[in-house]
């Protein structure tokens, strides 16, 4: 917390506020489920913000804290600070800046805050020596409005793969997100329609885990209001239409030591990865059914994970295909050596999910893992006898199993902390069971006619 005289960061936000003609700031977080909030305060609270902090109730906040110890604190990342592109200097000029979440009663880091449980997973990457630089790749869907302004499932193209208009109709949409995404400091790589119908991905670069995981919780949010001004919905939902394929957000990942070099590559491996690497890639293959209760986190998203649309489900990795949990992509150069994990999806909450993905790498790596040898041929063909043969295992079938894996695993629990280890598993058993309890519209049209 500052308490002193601003940093030159600060100042330099300050100055852009009033430069920028800035007339609201929010001030941005995120619950334990990854859910984006903002308390919102005029611009000039935000010297305030920089020295004391914004004070706010906890216990309305999905798995923070009880009514009788409600009071916590935003304390505003000058670093982030970004003015948003979707505001007019006519509607009144916003900007906004990531914070992070104190604990009044102590002074300290929240526990609860999904920010503090990923910097405490780069404390202990830092302790042996590296840093964690990530780039995710999230998936999502443009779907038609009704007359009411509410989302259907309706896509606004019949787009495929890579295609162009007049068949990709959201070529304008990705590129006023793009423009919005770059307003805000984003370095993006690529864009281009998906596999599906409506779906759209949008590349941008590599950053530090911290960095990366603040860039996918903006991300979601610039993509959902600049969509909406072309009255359209953008969703991040795994798996939003059965029988096609679903969003994902794979995640490239890798180590750098202190003095900048690339801890993954070796080039007289047959594969470029160092034993680093190999340690790290088999400490996310051991701990990957735990790990899937963070990084797919809704009952849907396991209408995802299912042989046959391109999702992994089995854990092996490979150095070629894409059926593998863990592909090693090709690098041009040392540097841009990595591991892909491709289960991950775009609905989970990215700081979590980062923590579990680096404490189960470092795990691999602190215990000297070896990884399995890489599966070259198509895991989708294989049988169940062959899987067996060849040791691969699949991940949780539904998010029951899933949070089952996690409340079995010491390392990815505490890889969230107890906190929110415990409000985690406690919401999304609850989530299981009500989707348990429920009737779908599936169950209705089978069955309600036959019996």
């Amino acid at each position: 917390m500052t308490t002193g005289n601003l940093t030159t960061t600060e100042e330099s936000v300050l100055e852009t506020i009033e430069d920028e003609e800035i007339d609201f700031l929010r001030l941005q977080f995120t619950d334990i489920l990854g859910v984006v909030k903002n308390v919102s305060v005029p611009a000039r609270q935000a010297e305030k913000a920089f020295r004391e902090g914004i004070y706010f109730d906890g216990s309305s906040i999905e798995g923070f804290v009880r009514i009788q110890e409600s009071d916590m604190r935003l304390i505003p990342d000058p670093e982030t600070f970004a003015v948003l592109p979707w505001r007019t200097n006519e509607q009144g000029a916003a900007a906004r800046m990531i914070c992070d979440v104190v604990d009044t009663s102590t002074g300290e880091p929240f526990a609860g805050d999904p920010r503090t449980v990923l910097k405490s997973a780069l404390d202990r990457a830092s302790e042996l020596g590296y840093t964690v630089n990530a780039a995710p790749e999230p998936e999502f869907f443009l779907f038609e409005e009704d007359e009411d302004g509410r989302a259907t499932t309706k896509t606004n193209d019949a787009g495929g793969y890579f295609d162009v208009a007049p068949k990709d109709l959201a070529s304008d949409v990705r590129r006023d997100i793009i423009y919005g995404l770059e307003n805000m400091g984003f370095e993006i790589e690529a864009s281009h329609h998906e596999v599906a119908e409506g779906q759209h991905e949008i590349n941008f670069e590599y950053d530090d885990a911290l960095a990366t995981a603040d860039n996918v919780a903006t991300f979601r949010t610039v993509v959902r209001a600049i969509a909406a001004q072309h009255d359209l919905h953008a969703t991040f939902m795994p798996k939003p239409i059965p029988r096609i394929n679903g969003s994902g957000m794979h995640t490239h990942l890798s180590l750098f030591t202190e003095d900048g070099e690339n801890a993954f590559h070796d080039g007289d491996d047959e594969f470029d990865l160092s034993e680093t690497a190999h340690s790290f890639l088999a400490g996310i293959l051991e701990h990957a059914p735990a790990i899937t209760a963070v990084s797919n986190p809704t009952v849907n998203s396991y209408k995802r994970l299912v042989p046959g649309y391109e999702a992994p489900v089995y854990v092996a990795w490979s150095d070629r295909n894409r059926s593998a949990l863990i592909r090693k992509p090709a690098a041009r150069v040392p540097a841009a050596s990595r591991i892909e994990a491709r289960f991950p999806d775009p609905s989970c909450n990215p700081y979590l999910a980062f923590a579990a993905l680096i404490h189960a790498g470092l795990d691999g790596i602190e215990r000297g893992l070896e990884a399995p040898d890489p599966v070259r041929e198509n895991i989708y063909e294989f049988d169940e006898q062959k899987r067996e043969e060849y040791g691969i295992d699949t991940l949780p079938s539904n998010l029951g199993e899933a949070v089952d894996a996690l409340e079995d695993d010491a390392v990815i629990k505490g890889a969230l902390g107890e906190h929110v280890s415990e409000k985690f598993v406690e919401a999304k058993r609850q989530e299981f069971e009500d989707y348990l309890v429920d009737v779908s519209q599936w169950e209705l049209d089978r069955y309600l006619e036959t019996f």
